[in-house]
C-alpha cells in the first residue's frame, strides 16, 4: 500500500488550500509536482460559475461593488469571510475575479494586506484565495513567499502565484513557471539542481541546453530559475557559461512573438556588461562570432536598446564588441550561408553613430540570423527603437513592405502606415499606425495608433536629413541574400507587368523567401476565374516554389517572369487550396487528399 493510501484525504470544506497543497505534496512518494499542478479539492466547483454577456466594465463595477469595501475592514478575520461569501455570490470565473481585484484602488493598502494573508492562509475557496493572491501582486512582501509557493502547487492558482511572485522573489515565480510551463521536462535537471540548491549541478544543467531545445524559449525564466547573473560572478571566466548567457540574451531580445522578454530581466544590463567584459575567452569560432553580432545588433538596434543604460554605456559595449569581431569578408562565401550572413551584417551595427540634438530618424534592416528568413525593419529616433517602445507584440514590417513599396516617403498629404503587426494578425492583437506627413521643411510623425501606453509627442524630422536616410535605405540591399533578391525582383517585375498574371486570370498573393529554407523564393499566385462553374465562385491558390541553382537573382528572376509571360502557372505550381466547390469542379485534388 502506498503512502497515498494511507492517509485519508483532508475535507475539503474545513481545510485551507494552503494546508491541503502541502498535504498533497507531502503524500507524493518522490515529492513531484505535476506539469499541472494538483487537482483542487473536490468541494470545488466544477466547472465554474460563469455568467456570460457582461462587458469589461460591468464586470469590474460588479467586483469593486462587492470588494472594495471590505478590503478596506481592519478586521482581517471578518473581512476574509465576507470575501468568500461575496465572490460565492458574484458568480464569476475565477480567473476573471482576480484580474478585476488586480485593478482595484484601493483606499487602505494596510488592511487589503492583511485580509489579503487572511485569504492565502486560511481560504477555503479558490476564487476567494485568488482575491488574496492577486492583492498580493501590488502589496506582496517577502513573507508571504512560502505561502504563494504552496498555493502554486495547485491547479488554476499557479498563474496568480507566478504573478505575485515575480515583484518579491524571480527565482521562486521562474521555477513555478518552467514547471508549469514546460512541456518536454529538458529543465527538469535544471530546476532539481536550483530546488537542491546545487550551483555545479546547476551550472552544468545551464550550459548543456542548445539553441535547438524546445526549451530556449523560457530563457528569462531559466536565467531568473539558475540565477545566472550570481553564476556569472561567481565564474566569471567561464567560456562555456559565457557563450550560455549569449545565446539566451539574444533569446530574451527576441521579439517575434510579443513583448521582448529582455525589457523584463531585471538583471539584463550587469549580464550584458559581464559578457561583453570576458567575450574575449569565447573560442573564435563562427558561432560564437555570429552569436556577438548578433549580441551587438540587439543592443544597436532591438528592444534591448530600451534597458536604463547610463549614458555613453551602450555605445562602449559596442565599441567593444567592434573591436572584437574580426573584419568581414570582402566577397560571400559560396554555400557558406552563416558567413554571408555574417559580411552582410558585419558593419550594420557599428556604423553610424546615434546622438544628436534633436531627434534623428535613422532606418535600420536587420536580417535576424542566417537560418531564418525574417527581415524586419527597425526605425530608430534619437537611438530609440520605436516599434520595440511603442508595440511590442511583433516585429518591424519587412522592408519590402515598408521601402520598396515607397510607404515611409512624406508627401504634404497625410498617410497612414502598418509599421508593425502583432505576431498573431492585427484582427487578434492589433498592429502599429503612424501617420507621415511633410510640414513645410519637416516631415512629422505623428497620429499613432495600435501604441501600448502613453502615446508619444509628434516626431518632427528635417525633411532633407529624412529624405536622405530614406533614399540610403532604400538602396541599402545588404541585408538581402540571392533567394530574398529574386523573390524582390519578381515582385518587383510584377508591379511594372500585372498583365503577366492577368493573362492567365491570376494576381500575385505574395512572393518571398521560404521560412524553412530561406534559400528557396516562394511565389503564391491567386486564380480568379472570370467566368466560375455555376454554382462556385471565389478562388484557388498555387504555389511556385524556386530552389536557389547559384544562378544570379537577377537570372532567376527574369526567366520567372518570362516563364510566366509563356505558360500558364496553373500548369507548373502546385495547387494549395482555396474554394472547395470552385476547386471540384476544375478538378483539383485538395492538398491533403490522398493520391489514387
Amino acid at each position: 500500500m502506498s503512502v497515498r493510501d494511507e492517509r485519508e484525504p483532508l475535507a475539503p470544506r474545513t481545510t485551507s488550500l494552503h494546508d491541503y497543497a502541502l498535504f498533497r505534496h507531502g503524500i507524493e512518494p518522490d515529492g513531484a509536482v505535476p506539469r499541472k499542478g494538483f487537482p483542487l479539492p473536490d468541494g470545488q466547483p466544477s466547472p465554474e460559475p460563469g455568467r456570460n454577456g457582461l462587458t469589461w466594465q460591468q464586470t469590474h463595477a460588479e467586483v469593486a461593488d462587492a470588494l472594495t469595501p471590505l478590503l478596506a475592514d481592519p478586521d482581517p478575520v471578518r473581512a476574509a469571510g465576507a470575501v468568500h461569501r461575496r465572490v460565492a455570490e458574484l458568480a464569476l470565473y475565477r480567473r476573471t475575479v482576480r484580474a478585476h481585484t488586480a485593478r482595484l484602488t484601493l483606499t487602505d493598502e494596510d488592511a487589503a494586506r492583511r485580509t489579503a494573508r487572511q485569504l492565502i492562509r486560511t481560504g477555503t475557496d479558490a476564487t476567494a484565495v485568488g482575491v488574496g493572491m492577486a492583492l498580493l501582486i501590488r502589496l506582496g512582501e517577502p513573507e508571504d513567499v512560502p505561502w504563494l509557493k504552496a498555493l502554486g502547487m495547485l491547479r488554476g492558482l499557479e498563474d496568480a502565484a507566478i504573478a505575485a511572485l515575480d515583484p518579491i522573489d524571480r527565482q521562486a515565480a521562474a521555477l513555478l513557471y518552467i514547471r508549469s510551463r514546460e512541456r518536454p521536462g529538458e529543465l527538469t535537471p535544471l530546476t532539481d539542481a536550483v530546488a537542491s540548491g546545487d550551483t555545479e549541478a546547476t551550472r552544468s544543467a545551464l550550459v548543456s541546453l542548445t539553441d535547438e531545445s524546445q526549451a530556449m524559449w523560457l530563457g528569462r525564466r531559466i536565467a531568473e530559475a539558475a540565477d545566472l547573473h550570481g553564476l556569472l560572478r561567481a565564474r566569471p571566466q567561464d567560456a562555456e557559461l559565457l557563450a550560455l548567457t549569449g545565446r539566451l540574451l539574444h533569446r530574451m531580445a527576441n521579439q517575434q512573438d510579443g513583448r521582448a522578454d529582455i525589457l523584463d530581466y531585471l538583471p539584463a544590463r550587469a549580464v550584458y556588461e559581464a559578457l561583453v567584459r570576458h567575450a574575449d575567452l569565447l573560442p573564435p569560432t563562427r558561432e560564437h562570432r555570429s552569436l556577438l553580432l548578433s549580441i551587438a545588433l540587439d543592443l544597436h538596434s532591438g528592444p534591448a536598446a530600451l534597458l536604463n543604460w547610463r549614458p555613453g554605456r551602450r555605445r562602449a559595449l559596442l565599441d567593444a564588441l567592434d573591436g572584437l569581431l574580426p573584419a568581414a569578408a570582402p566577397e560571400p562565401v559560396p554555400g557558406d550561408p552563416e558567413a554571408d550572413w555574417f559580411r552582410r551584417n558585419r558593419q550594420l551595427p557599428f556604423a553610424r553613430a546615434e546622438d544628436g540634438d534633436r531627434p534623428r530618424w535613422e532606418v535600420v534592416v536587420v536580417h535576424g540570423s542566417a537560418d531564418s528568413s525574417a527581415v524586419e525593419t527597425r526605425i530608430l529616433a534619437d537611438g530609440v527603437p520605436l516599434i520595440a517602445a511603442l508595440f511590442g507584440k511583433g516585429r518591424g514590417n519587412p522592408p519590402e513592405d515598408l521601402l520598396d513599396s515607397g510607404r515611409l516617403r512624406a508627401a504634404p498629404e497625410p498617410r497612414e502606415v502598418q509599421l508593425s503587426e502583432a505576431y498573431c494578425t492585427e484582427g487578434c492583437c492589433g498592429a502599429l499606425y503612424v501617420t507621415i506627413r511633410r510640414d513645410g521643411d519637416e516631415v512629422v510623425w505623428d497620429g499613432w495608433r495600435g501604441a501600448i501606453g502613453p502615446l508619444p509627442l509628434p516626431y518632427r524630422f528635417d525633411a532633407n536629413d529624412y529624405d536622405a536616410e530614406l533614399a540610403r535605405a532604400e538602396r541599402d540591399h545588404s541585408w538581402c541574400w540571392p533567394a530574398r533578391s529574386t523573390a524582390r525582383m519578381i515582385a518587383a517585375g510584377l508591379r511594372d507587368r500585372p498583365d503577366l498574371t492577368s493573362r492567365w486570370e491570376a494576381a500575385l498573393s505574395w512572393v518571398a523567401t521560404d521560412w524553412r529554407d530561406p534559400d528557396t523564393t516562394v511565389v503564391q499566385l491567386r486564380f480568379t476565374p472570370s467566368a466560375p462553374p455555376p454554382g462556385t465562385g471565389g478562388s484557388l491558390y498555387f504555389t511556385w516554389r524556386l530552389p536557389d541553382d547559384d544562378s544570379p537573382p537577377t537570372d532567376r528572376a527574369a526567366a520567372a517572369l518570362q516563364r510566366l509571360e509563356t505558360e500558364d502557372p496553373k500548369a507548373f505550381a502546385v495547387f494549395g487550396g482555396g474554394n472547395d466547390e470552385l476547386a471540384k469542379a476544375l478538378g483539383y485534388r485538395p492538398p491533403s487528399a490522398p493520391r489514387a
